[in-house]
């Protein structure tokens, strides 16, 4: 197996695998600008989970010192398999996968972080269309251990081979599409449940308080323990199917953004990052929100460490 990944890009995705990674024992050199920025973002998730007692400093100490940066691609030229996490713009993407072609010559695959585009529509892209594949994460891919592996028409056994086996060393669960869908599988059903709390707001059945309140104290915990089709067999098949045909027609069926959200955009509240979104986010903890939303993602905590460093 591989022991040595390369990573573009040093945003929250970017970041996040190397800490992953280099949490398992492998190296990783990350090709991003202004690496002062990247280590203060590595070291701060690592700071998280000392502070959780899921690692060491002096363990945290021997991760770091599995990290490097570059701005050169040519510092890749030995490197097997990288991850991909510059922004969801497929001419940015295929400037870099053209760059990782001309400098790695021992290329096995190429995992991108896009957390929509077609596999299909990224093998556009580059020469050797059977090394491209969607490695999603779920953010942060440091706690939450899904990654969807998602083929194009290409792709080889080697590659998606190369990929799941470093991904399932580093305590991964891999799940595999048997052909791409816009989404893949976990954004489609989340942004179908998005949709349904929009209109719902938007129909003044409810609150966003109140649909997040019913989210957090009746299904979602659930779904940590068993599945979706677990808990729909399990209550019977011809209930779900009454309820079905009684619900569905009044259901949203939205095919376009809609104008609770459309609103806040276009005046330029768009959550978090600018103070207001549905919520205001102005007065709010965001070092308690942050430790809430990691959270429940604890109990997965099953990395390789590598030894600590002696003094």
């Amino acid at each position: 197996m591989e022991k040595h990944v390369g990573i573009i890009g040093k945003g929250m995705i970017g970041i996040s695998w190397a800490v992953m990674f280099t949490g398992n024992g492998i190296g990783v050199k990350v090709l991003a600008k202004e690496p002062e920025l990247g280590y203060k973002r590595y070291r701060t998730y690592y700071d998280d989970l000392v502070e959780n007692g899921l690692v060491t400093k002096k363990q945290a100490e021997a991760c770091e010192n599995l990290l490097s940066f570059t701005q050169d691609y040519n510092d890749l030229k030995d490197e097997r398999i990288i991850f991909e996490c510059v922004k969801e713009d497929i001419a940015t993407k295929f400037e870099v996968y053209e760059k990782i072609e001309e400098s790695c010559e021992n290329l096995i695959a190429i995992g991108s972080s896009t957390s929509s585009i077609s596999p299909d529509d990224l093998a556009k892209g580059v020469k050797h269309k059977e090394k491209i594949l969607v490695a999603h994460p779920w953010n942060p891919p440091h706690l939450v251990p899904l990654v969807e592996l998602v083929r194009n028409d290409y792709s080889d056994e080697k590659a998606i081979g190369a990929l799941k086996e470093i991904l399932e060393y580093a305590g991964r669960k891999v799940v595999m599409m048997n052909k791409p869908a816009p989404g893949f599988i976990g954004n489609r059903l989340q942004h179908a449940l998005y949709r349904e709390a929009v209109y719902m707001v938007e129909q003044g059945i409810c609150t966003p308080e109140d649909i997040d309140k019913a989210i957090r104290y009746s299904f979602a915990p659930r779904y940590t323990s068993i599945g979706l089709f677990d808990h729909f067999d399990y209550a019977g098949l011809d209930m779900i199917k009454s309820i079905d045909d009684y619900l569905f027609p009044t259901l949203c069926n939205a095919e376009t953004t809609q104008d609770l959200i459309n609103e806040r955009f276009n005046r330029g509240d768009l959550g978090y990052k600018t103070g207001i979104g549905v919520y205001d986010w102005r007065e709010r903890d965001m070092d308690d929100f942050r430790k809430r939303a990691s959270a429940p993602f604890l109990e997965f905590f099953n990395w390789k460490l590598p030894e600590e460093i002696e003094e």
